[in-house]
């Protein structure tokens, strides 16, 4: 299933970048996984994609096949750090400007890429975004049972449990992949062992969770009020994300200046695995414009 990809390595600034990339011709299109994920995320969109775009999916730092740095969370996790990385590796490809399709926190970072390398990006393809027009529903009563792994992933505890066996491993991926998906059977046996591979790599965990531990300790750019992305935005909400649900989508359009968005039906967190058919259509019309 993975061998089915060209996989390659680059230097971005300090950092080791693993990515796998497929077609040659077009504008580059960068594929930015969430959590739990890494490229793999992209695995049934990456060939369709690839037959107009040169599509790079890499793995953010701390997760895959990356470079993990030993760094404070609030100065090697942070957003910011990702969006470099991602700027690191155009710079080393040759890329120029680039297209962006990224959900969770993929979109986190490209919506700090966006505010930070402006001149970079062309269009921007975004998945249940997290950003700032949700505000304080976050933390409401109601949503703190969706939101109590981000507590957890603060603790050393967190990774020494999740850690102890490849099957802890595996039941707490299977849990979010489960739970985030309208079918809650959509994800296959073999496609999970693919994340418990890649999570069990020395130092995956802990870079995964380094990202929210991030969160709490240091500004987020792309999730501070006050900025607009002037660039041409796509956003694909799925109707029955439980951890982002479509309500938070009402205040989109302070945020985005040019903004086409659509509910997907039927489809959670992970649009992109729920309905692959559609989203590569819907990729291919917006950026193909």
């Amino acid at each position: 299933m993975a061998e089915q990809f060209h996989h390659y390595n680059a230097q971005a600034g300090a950092i080791k970048i693993h990515y796998v990339r497929e077609g040659r011709d077009g504008t580059p299109v960068i594929l930015l996984h969430g959590w739990p994920g890494f490229w793999f995320d992209w695995h049934l969109n990456i060939g369709e994609l690839a037959r107009r775009f040169d599509v790079i999916a890499p793995d953010l730092r701390g997760f895959g096949y990356s470079d993990k740095p030993d760094l404070p969370p609030e100065q090697g996790y942070t957003d910011e750090a990702h969006a470099a990385d991602v700027m690191g590796l155009i710079g080393a490809l040759k890329l120029g400007v680039v297209d962006i399709v990224a959900y969770d926190i993929g979109a986190i970072v490209a919506q700090a890429f966006a505010l930070k390398y402006p001149n970079a990006l062309r269009r921007l393809v975004l998945f249940d975004p997290p950003y700032p027009g949700i505000g304080t529903r976050w933390f409401e009563f109601a949503h703190i049972p969706e939101i109590w792994y981000q507590s957890f992933h603060q603790l050393q505890l967190a990774e020494d449990l999740v850690g102890s066996s490849r099957r802890a491993t595996e039941l707490y991926l299977r849990h979010f992949l489960s739970h985030w998906s309208y079918d809650k059977n959509l994800f296959s046996d073999e496609e999970i062992a693919q994340y418990v591979e890649a999570f069990s790599q020395p130092g995956a965990l802990r870079g995964g969770f380094n990202n929210y531990r991030a969160y709490r300790r240091a500004p987020t750019v792309a999730l501070t009020p006050g900025w607009a992305i002037a660039h041409p935005t796509l956003v694909l909400w799925g109707d029955s994300d439980s951890i982002i649900p479509v309500a938070w989508s009402d205040n989109l359009k302070d945020y985005f200046k040019h903004l086409t968005f659509k509910k997907l039906e039927r489809c959670g967190h992970f649009c992109q695995r729920e309905a692959p058919e559609i989203v590569n259509r819907e990729i291919l019309a917006f950026l193909g414009t």
